[in-house]
């Protein structure tokens, strides 16, 4: 058998007092996708930090394809190595592909840089791997999953026959990340090997020939992925039982009442045409569609992000003036960003600032904001949505991304919105977060304001009361509680939901015939 991509043995590694791996081991096979899972916070991001070169573990051992890692702090020999492709892309956007390809690294042999033979060395590299992509286009003009292969590719002309996906599916649609597999299971028959981390776990069943289980610093499970059950991988992550239900669900009957939230004839030109609905007191709308069906353009308009070039929007039957974030704020509408990292904080601020940025008017009189007045309000927040963290005043950019996540939504609630617009609101978080932040949307709606979930994702919309299904710019379904992930999938990709009736129908004529 040939020796391991990677072998970590007895990793330990602490960051002052806190013990952020405890004793871990990890193994992946030349060829293999191994899924590495666990809550936030649980050691999975340190961990690949020791795996990249980043970290030096206090005790333990890595070796790559049988031989002692590189010394700490020879940057190259590590790339030589392992790569990661990370969630937030690492391309440089206004660099050209074959730039980005060989930055750094162009012909040291030549006096000046030859661009047509950089070109022509991009495009056998891409070649290579199988690659569809013009060297010339500048990085930005990519697709997500475009830009993820071009990593890919860099890190395997370094020399790297392991490959670190984090989050690699966060941003793409289900086509998206169908080209994503397809390319996977190619370069795995070229036996490239791949680390998988995600919080998606139907991805690892379907991806994944391993998983290992990381909670609180520690090596919890390491199983083959055929013929684990899902509740047992959740139960691994959790240390609970993961039969325990969400203590929320959605609302069957019809609502009533005066619209909370209501658009006419709203349309933005090359993302959504005219469309008319409105969200009543205590429900909880969701606008399902995949990444080019208009959805994600639609909620950003709600919001004012966007200015739409036709209709109007109404909060509590007074119009909202369109294109307007702060007119938006005033009027009542709250605002979870589909980007934490980019549109939703500002990392290098604490706790306490991320959560006041839209109450700020509410923390002193004439226009001066009081610290004290800042993390009193934000104490109450922390409390009310169990964020963890030491205090108000920890920089937002040391916690987990659930609780980053958490600040996100305390922001949004800090008016006590009329309406609450989400936009894939449990992006990058783990298990027991997705389920605590889907129960805060719930929680909004229950106290008789209304709720609109923007997503492609099945589990954020199982909290909705109703659905409006998106296809390119038009709404082609709309759902009540008890939709099946089958239809609600087939009408989010524009296909018709008939194949079941096609195949009871054979059935039946061949039961019939001789």
């Amino acid at each position: 058998m040939p020796a391991p991509a990677v072998e970590a043995q007895g990793i330990l590694k602490r960051f002052g007092p806190t013990l952020a791996l405890d004793g871990v081991d990890l193994t992946v096979r030349p060829g293999e996708s191994h899924a590495l899972v666990g809550r936030n916070g649980a050691g999975k991001s340190t961990l690949v930090g020791v795996l990249t070169g980043l970290h030096r573990p206090e005790s333990g051992r890595v070796r790559f394809d049988g031989e002692p890692a590189p010394s700490f702090g020879d940057t190259a020999a590590w790339r030589s190595k392992v790569a990661c492709v990370y969630q937030k892309s690492m391309v440089v956007p206004e660099l050209t592909v074959a730039e980005n390809l060989f930055l750094n690294r162009f012909d040291e042999h030549d006096r000046f840089i030859r661009w047509s033979k950089l070109r022509a060395r991009a495009r056998t590299l891409l070649a290579e791997y199988g690659v569809d992509v013009d060297p010339g286009l500048r990085a930005k003009e990519l697709a997500v999953e475009q830009r993820q292969f071009v990593e890919i590719a860099k890190a395997l002309s370094c020399g790297a026959r392991l490959i670190v996906l984090d989050e690699p599916t966060a941003q793409l649609d289900a086509r998206g990340i169908q080209r994503l597999f397809e390319k996977l299971r190619d370069l795995q028959a070229q036996g490239v090997a791949f680390l998988y981390i995600s919080h998606h776990l139907q991805e690892v069943y379907e991806l994944c020939a391993t998983v290992t289980v990381l909670r609180d610093a520690r090596r919890v499970l390491t199983a083959p992925v055929a013929g684990l059950a899902k509740s047992d991988l959740v139960a691994a992550m959790t240390g609970e039982d993961a039969s325990v239900v969400p203590d929320w669900e959605p609302k069957r009957s019809a609502h009533t009442g005066e619209p909370l939230l209501r658009a006419q004839g709203l349309a933005l030109e090359g993302q959504f045409e005219p469309l008319d609905f409105a969200v009543r007191p205590g429900e909880v709308l969701g606008l399902a569609g995949a990444a080019a069906s208009g959805n994600t353009a639609l909620g950003e308009t709600l919001v004012g992000m966007r200015a739409p070039t036709a209709g109007s929007i109404a909060v509590r039957g007074r119009g909202v003036r369109t294109g307007s974030v702060p007119h938006a704020l005033e009027a009542g509408i709250g605002y979870i960003p589909e980007d934490r990292h980019r549109q939703g904080l500002v990392v290098d601020r604490s706790v306490a600032e991320n959560a006041t940025l839209t109450v700020t008017d509410q923390l002193g009189r004439w226009g001066t904001v009081l610290p004290s007045r800042t993390r009193e309000f934000a104490a109450t927040m922390i409390r009310s949505l169990d964020i963890k963290t030491r205090g108000p005043d920890q920089p937002v950019s040391g916690l987990s991304g659930g609780n980053q996540q958490k600040v996100v939504v305390a922001r949004a609630l800090a008016r006590r919105p009329h309406v609450l617009v989400a936009l894939r609101p449990t992006a990058g978080v783990d298990v027991r977060a997705k389920e605590a932040l889907l129960g805060v949307v719930r929680r909004v709606a229950d106290e008789g304001r209304a709720a609109v979930i923007v997503s492609d994702e099945l589990d954020d919309l199982r909290v909705c009361d109703r659905l409006l299904v998106l296809f390119h710019g038009r709404v082609v379904g709309e759902y009540g509680v008890g939709w099946t992930d089958r239809e609600l999938v087939a009408a989010m990709e524009g296909v018709a939901a008939m194949e079941g009736v096609a195949e009871g129908e054979g059935v039946a004529e061949r039961e019939d015939g001789p």
